[in-house]
């Protein structure tokens, strides 16, 4: 398969305060690439969310804006190309009302959910958080919630999937965004 993992983490609940963006590159089935940025939301930051990640409005206060790194990462995202997230529901509003704040045009892509596919496929865990996944399938995962780890996990996870699953069992769980 080929796809691009992609994770975000957010300075507060509002969707489009993205502080930091990960992207790990598959291509017939083996990690070639990844990108990391933070990423200055120009906004508030909650005290919850800098808990979780550790993200903090000093760390990225010369950190790119969303804006300047969408050039570099919009070729991606493409009617036939498959974005890959664990909770995609989330990670995908976040790139959408990111890209609306800036008023760029949402991108039209295919999206896969292993958050989703994990429900289908291992039945009865306690979770389906990510860091559960990785500990069921021996996933390394060193730093949850930080994006490139939490991105590169994903993307493990959906290859361990296709590899124990094969790709047509995949298919019904793809999306169009």
């Amino acid at each position: 398969m080929n796809f691009v993992a992609i994770d975000f983490e957010t300075a507060s609940g509002k969707r489009d305060s993205a502080c930091s963006l990960a992207l790990t590159v598959v291509k017939e089935n083996k990690i070639v690439d990844e990108f990391y940025s933070l990423i200055n939301p120009d906004m508030a930051f909650s005290y919850r969310n800098i808990q979780i990640h550790g993200i903090t409005p000093e760390r990225v206060k010369n950190a790119p804006k969303f804006n300047e790194l969408w050039p570099h990462i919009k070729d991606f995202f493409e009617p036939n190309k498959i974005i890959v997230a664990h909770n995609a529901r989330f990670d995908n509003s976040v790139l959408q009302k990111t890209l609306a704040h800036y008023q760029i045009p949402n991108p039209e892509f295919l999206s896969i959910d292993t958050l989703a596919t994990s429900r289908a496929f291992y039945k009865g865990l306690t979770n389906y958080k990510l860091n559960t996944i990785c500990d069921k399938l021996n996933i390394r995962l060193d730093h949850h919630h930080n994006a490139l780890d939490d991105c590169e996990a994903c993307a493990n996870i959906l290859l361990n999937q296709v590899e124990n699953f094969v790709a047509q069992a995949i298919k019904p769980y793809v999306r169009e965004v």
